[in-house]
């Protein structure tokens, strides 16, 4: 029998139970509704990237990185052009992602918040009422396993991985803690793991293998399933560390640039060992792959700023648009999003559904079986995935607070800037000008005020990020 416990979340000051989703579970699987073998509900892998730009990649117009498996994930898959992450900086994005909350709604906003009278900079932790996709998962029978980056939860919070949902962890907790690529110690559950390899300044031990042996044995283990796998890789984030630049060693650019390549081919080979383990075991056909990039790509592996435009040349990583990570501009919030389910989407297709990372718990709770009982920001995208008649968002909403408070809303064919609080929104056709190069609020000032009434009611207040 699973455990009822009640999950809380705030939201306009009012309190909000899921009892009932506890006991509609009880319902569901009490009365067979899925027979006896838990086999029919999908596994469900969520690949994440860190620092990925959505040009950097093959199969999204990529030249000069070769990623011959995730393009091939696409091939035989789903390939989305509209979709958008959950923040344009690591840790909200996270959040947005585990909880199916857009910024204005989320637990957490920012990488830090502020505290008290003098402003102090604070990490800010899930709490315990927070709802998180893994605890859904894991209340209805699903194996739950998360490696990588986490950012949601210092040691000892309640915001940590296994007081979240996950059985099993692995990985850096802290976001700062995870810009090296060898570090001296992680985390693996509520343990502190020493990597004596990497002790006294050597390098030996390249933290990103630990990441992908930790999935392939959690899929190994847990092949009969079903089971939820969240793998958070920290590339190809800076530093650029990695034990070598091959393919790219004769390549005549700047070092940090033939490591970024080299990071996004060497995770490419390691998606490839998942999927073809997941052949091996035969569960290919049970498995729904996700494969995405946490927001858009950092300038700062551009070390050289007078120098920027010719090595953005080189690998044009932020594809048709403009701007990176920490900016609300397509460069910085849309990203890759590849989906792959044998025998059930349809394959080498392309998408052009917009959706966000806050659709992801909908998304799983329906493709685990289950009723949507939680109140979030999300909607499932399963119909799309299917082929089937899909219910639309009528605006997705950012905000983010490192350059001040600045908001985003993407409202059909257009997108709107706040970018100084008090000034007019800037208007985009977004269709028309991913660049975002055109303000044509005046020539739409229908569009302006509807887009300003949602700015009025997509967010609630928070005490860490203040307007």
């Amino acid at each position: 029998m699973f455990k009822i416990r009640p999950q809380t979340w705030k939201w306009n000051g009012k309190l909000y139970f899921s009892v009932a989703l506890g006991l509609a579970w009880i319902f569901f699987f009490g009365m067979g509704v899925f027979g006896s073998s838990s086999a029919k509900r999908p596994n469900i892998i969520f690949i994440m990237a860190d620092d990925l730009g959505y040009g950097d990649l093959g199969c999204y117009g990529q030249t000069e990185i070769t990623t011959p498996h995730i393009d091939r994930l696409a091939q035989e898959g789903m390939r989305f052009t509209e979709c958008y992450a959950g923040s344009t900086v690591c840790a909200p994005t996270r959040c947005v992602l585990m909880t199916g909350l857009h910024t204005g709604h989320a637990r957490v906003r920012g990488n830090s918040g502020w505290q008290g009278p003098d402003r102090e900079r604070v990490l800010v932790p899930l709490r315990d009422e927070d709802v998180t996709v893994a605890e859904i998962l894991k209340e209805a029978g699903y194996a739950t396993g998360v490696t990588g980056k986490w950012g949601l939860g210092q040691p000892g919070t309640t915001g940590i991985p296994r007081r979240q949902g996950f059985d099993e962890w692995l990985g850096f907790l802290d976001q700062r803690h995870a810009h090296g690529f060898y570090p001296e110690y992680i985390w693996r559950n509520e343990t502190m793991v020493s990597l004596d390899g990497n002790l006294g300044g050597h390098r030996n031990e390249w933290i990103h293998d630990r990441f992908s042996e930790f999935s392939l044995d959690f899929i190994l283990r847990h092949k009969e399933g079903p089971f939820f796998l969240y793998l958070a890789y920290t590339i190809p984030h800076g530093r650029y560390e990695i034990p070598s630049d091959e393919p790219y060693s004769e390549k005549d650019w700047p070092e940090d640039v033939r490591n970024y390549a080299a990071m996004v081919t060497r995770m490419d080979a390691d998606v490839g060992k998942i999927m073809a383990l997941l052949k091996e075991l035969g569960i290919d056909e049970n498995t729904i792959v996700f494969f995405t990039s946490d927001n858009g790509a950092e300038i700062y592996y551009f070390r050289r700023s007078d120098l920027i435009e010719e090595y953005e040349s080189i690998l044009q990583s932020p594809g048709p648009f403009r701007g990176w990570k920490r900016d609300l501009t397509e460069g910085g919030v849309r990203v890759p999003m590849i989906v792959r389910w044998p025998k059930r989407i349809q394959a080498n297709t392309t998408n052009d559904h917009m959706w966000a990372f806050w659709d992801f718990l909908p998304t799983a709770v329906e493709l685990a079986g289950l009723p949507s009982t939680l109140r979030t920001d999300g909607i499932s995208i399963v119909p799309t995935l299917l082929g089937k008649e899909q219910a639309s968002h009528e605006y997705l909403y950012w905000e983010f607070f490192e350059r001040g408070f600045q908001q985003a809303v993407r409202y059909g064919d257009f997108k709107a800037l706040r970018l100084q609080q008090g000034q007019p929104l800037e208007l985009y056709r977004i269709t028309e000008d991913p660049k975002e190069l055109a303000n044509v609020a005046n020539q739409y000032p229908d569009v302006v005020e509807r887009i300003e009434s949602y700015l009025k009611i997509a967010r609630t207040p928070s005490p860490y990020w203040p307007k």
